[in-house]
């Protein structure tokens, strides 16, 4: 069969078992629309928390950035897992025995302040919409290859599919939905991983076979191979970075704290019946997480040193199949400079005849390195899983956030729960309709876009949270004033520096980079504009009103975790 045949065999495959669980699975109630009824069991609720983490992000644009950043591209992998530590062990199980399933709705009620609120609301909102937009981007990606459709025609395909299973389902139908997704994408990203291990270095654990020796006679090992390629072009060695140490640590701070602060990831905590449970959940993640990220570097070598060895000075017309394929989607270009028809690949961007989108290398490399068909359209029915995983969990985050903490804890308590499932139903419907915009129109990279939403999280979200569990005497003057510098901070240096906003657009943006703050980039600004926060926080709380006895009170009760019961019920 050719590989446009096995994929629409697995994706039809794969979209079918996905509406089927949304029908099984259709929520009744409020609480199971927005928790799952709190009765997911570990390993269900740990399979789906590592499915809802490894969106397109990680699946498809994680190692195909950390292939043309090497060594830099290291900020990613620890940033996003150190973030997840950070978020399971020392923020979840507070969030969980406080019994907010929101962040919106913790912060009104921590800072007993509907403005609290609605500020947490609005960042919430900034963050999901910002992240699903990469989602889109990935959809549309996948689609536009091997469906050979266009890229926003795939973009409205996959729209309508996490609609019917997140609007219908809610948090139960995205949860089981998310198992059988965590299964696909695993699988789809670790058996290519295996199969080009083995081919370039004998190998079949990807993680061992990147610091191999490469099995083509030179006696050289794969890394050491790569770096001498990469100096050839006039790229820096793959082994050493570019960046400097100040924006590293900028970045993986702000991907940290950002992951901590992530609404649809903190609401898995609530899908279990009791604290323990979630800490079982969040390890067993933990370790299902892993798998992928350990291989993502691995995939990284292969696919960076495939490409360089297919396409570096060869006849443009030997191409093969794969590279006419990229082509047509446009993420992959070649212009014949000097007219001599071979491809020049080099660092100097006057020479250089090829331009490659980062996001193309993960799901390009079993072509490029020839593996059969089947594994070809295992890879994007994987990357579809991936991005649809995620973004149905930040779908029922924003509607959770209009229907639940806007329309019934601000405009209307009366609202019935009938009324409030059909709110948080057709805020879905809202969401997905401006998610698929977005992802039409990205604002860049996949990881890329992620990091920004991350960075969103880090300056306005995660120090309310923080403050709010580990500092009893912060107010909700202090802790709105800190949320509202923070994000507008933020949202300024990425306006600025991301999109040229005030320069001259985004043909500005390179020649910005030597005005950085600090020398860091907006991917990094997140950890800057929340030290911004914390501070305007516990200034302006210093000078206003402590909050009430009660307040305090329950601040000292939610920091012993231990022995606590059921979450407390929304309604």
């Amino acid at each position: 069969m050719s590989v446009q045949l096995w994929t629409y065999t697995f994706v039809g495959l794969t979209f079918a078992l996905y509406i089927g669980i949304a029908i099984w699975s259709r929520a009744g109630s409020t609480k199971e629309f927005y928790v799952a009824g709190s009765g997911v069991s570990p390993l269900a609720n740990g399979m789906a928390t590592a499915a809802d983490w490894m969106s397109a992000a990680s699946f498809i644009s994680m190692a195909g950035l950390i292939s043309f950043m090497g060594y830099d591209g290291a900020v990613y992998l620890m940033g996003w897992t150190g973030g997840y530590v950070l978020l399971a062990l020392l923020l979840a199980p507070y969030l969980r025995k406080f019994g907010k399933f929101t962040v919106p709705d913790f912060i009104g009620e921590r800072y007993y302040s509907k403005s609290a609120r609605l500020v947490a609301v609005f960042a919430a909102l900034l963050v999901s919409f910002t992240y699903v937009a990469g989602q889109m981007r990935g959809v549309g990606v996948v689609f536009s290859r091997f469906l050979e459709v266009d890229i926003n025609t795939g973009v409205i395909i996959g729209m309508l599919i996490v609609l019917f299973y997140a609007v219908l389902g809610g948090m139960k139908g995205i949860t089981y939905t998310q198992v059988a997704q965590y299964c696909v994408l695993i699988f789809a990203f670790m058996v290519p991983a295996i199969f080009i291990s083995f081919q370039m270095t004998g190998n079949v654990i990807p993680q061992l076979g990147m610091g191999a020796k490469i099995n083509d006679g030179s006696g050289l090992y794969l890394l050491e191979k790569l770096n001498n390629l990469s100096v050839e072009l006039g790229f820096a060695e793959y082994t050493k970075g570019s960046k400097s140490t100040i924006d590293i640590f900028a970045i993986t701070a702000a991907l940290m704290v950002g992951t901590a602060g992530l609404p649809h990831v903190i609401v898995r905590f609530f899908t279990v019946k009791k604290v323990r449970d979630a800490r079982k959940s969040a390890g067993l993640a933990l370790l299902l997480i892993a798998i992928l990220y350990t291989a993502a570097p691995a995939v990284a070598v292969f696919a960076r040193t495939n490409l360089i060895n297919t396409v570096s000075n060869q006849p443009y017309a030997n191409m093969p199949e794969w590279f006419t394929n990229w082509e047509k989607t446009g993420l992959l270009g070649f212009e014949d400079k000097n007219g001599d028809g071979l491809i020049q690949y080099t660092a100097n961007a006057q020479i250089n005849e090829l331009t490659v989108d980062r996001d193309i290398m993960v799901l390009a490399n079993p072509e490029i390195a020839n593996l059969p068909a089947w594994v070809i359209a295992l890879v994007a029915a994987g990357g579809l899983a991936a991005a649809l995983s995620t973004a149905a969990g930040l779908l029922l985050v924003i509607s959770s956030s209009i229907s639940h903490d806007v329309i019934k804890s601000v405009i209307n308590p009366s609202i019935t729960e009938k009324q409030e499932l059909i709110a948080a139903r057709l805020s879905a419907v809202v969401a997905v309709v401006i998610a698929g915009y977005f992802g039409i129109n990205p604002p860049g990279f996949v990881a890329a876009v992620v990091a920004l939403a991350f960075g969103l999280a880090a300056a306005s979200i995660f120090p309310a949270i923080v403050l709010g569990i580990f500092y009893k005497k912060m107010n909700k003057e202090g802790a709105v004033s800190g949320m509202v510098v923070g994000l507008l901070l933020m949202l300024f240096y990425m306006l600025k520096f991301k999109f040229g906003i005030f320069d001259g657009g985004k043909s500005a943006v390179a020649g910005l980079q030597s005005d950085w703050w600090f020398g860091i980039s907006p991917e990094g600004f997140g950890s800057i504009a929340m030290l911004v926060n914390f501070a305007v926080a516990y200034i302006v709380c210093r000078f206003t009103v402590p909050p009430p006895d009660e307040v305090q009170e329950i601040v000292e009760n939610i920091r012993i975790p231990s022995g606590a019961g059921n979450a407390q019920q929304a309604h």
